[in-house]
């Protein structure tokens, strides 16, 4: 069945990036993010956890070790400003030295440590985020963020800790579902609402009518303005895409940080 098409109007991007969504929500996407990675930890066999991914360098191990090491991050404001201090000593590029580090910090743990690990952080992650007050959320953050290697932009705490550590963790757990071969957990109410804020933000980003028809169970039907071109596609192939997650052109090379 088609889904409904939703009409909106072009809406420019403001920064500082702030969350699109109700926090409300916003708080149970985390959640449930956060308990869909770890029933997906769990669900891997010895083999699966050495198949490298779309990460370039990243097994699904090191990968869980990241996502770990950003939960950390979430739950703890002492292991957060331990992380940033540490990955900016590394020096270079700040998210890449920040990754590294938390994927070598992991890497001698199994893999039954880090699923053991993820079930104790997780929920942490989510309770600290939720309990972040909207003083220190409305703060912009004090460097620049990289959305694509040519483009980088303020954000508000908010936004990183209401929305894009949860992209990052769907993405991620996107990432290990195509590395395995299997298929993904997908549900209206949770991938959906996650796709189409990101579907929302990349309409703002690029700024241009359209029309945009995602299939799937994540997916959507909207339009923006009107006399533009249509385009329709898999949700998580758009995520994909958005991501940088393989080669796209026109309003499709839009990125969108996750």
């Amino acid at each position: 069945m088609t889904a409904p098409t939703t009409t909106r109007a072009i809406e420019p991007l403001k920064l500082p990036l702030t969350c699109g969504v109700d926090r409300g929500v916003a708080m149970r996407l985390a959640a449930t993010e956060y308990d869909r990675f770890l029933t997906q930890l769990r669900l891997l066999s010895p083999t699966d956890w050495g198949r490298p991914t779309r990460c370039p360098d990243w097994d699904v191990r090191a990968m869980a070790g990241h996502v770990l090491g950003m939960a950390d991050m979430a739950a703890s404001i002492v292991e957060s400003w331990r992380q940033m201090r540490a990955a900016k000593q590394r020096g270079g590029v700040f998210i890449d030295a920040l990754t590294g580090l938390q994927v070598d910090k992991h890497r001698e743990l199994t893999p039954a440590n880090l699923v053991d690990r993820f079930a104790v952080v997780g929920p942490k992650a989510a309770r600290a985020r939720r309990r972040t007050p909207s003083l220190i959320r409305r703060r912009t953050m004090p460097d620049e963020q990289p959305v694509s290697p040519e483009q980088s932009e303020l954000w508000t705490l908010g936004f990183l800790l209401d929305m894009c550590l949860t992209r990052d963790t769907w993405m991620h757990r996107v990432d290990i579902a195509d590395a395995i071969g299997v298929d993904l957990q997908l549900t209206a109410d949770h991938d959906g609402v996650l796709v189409a804020d990101v579907a929302a933000e990349w309409a703002r980003r690029h700024g241009e009518p359209c029309s945009l028809m995602l299939t799937g169970p994540a997916g959507g039907s909207w339009t923006w303005g009107s006399g533009g071109p249509s385009l329709e596609l898999d949700a998580v192939e758009f995520c994909r895409l958005l991501s940088g997650r393989g080669a796209a052109d026109g309003l499709l090379a839009t990125r969108v940080p996750f």
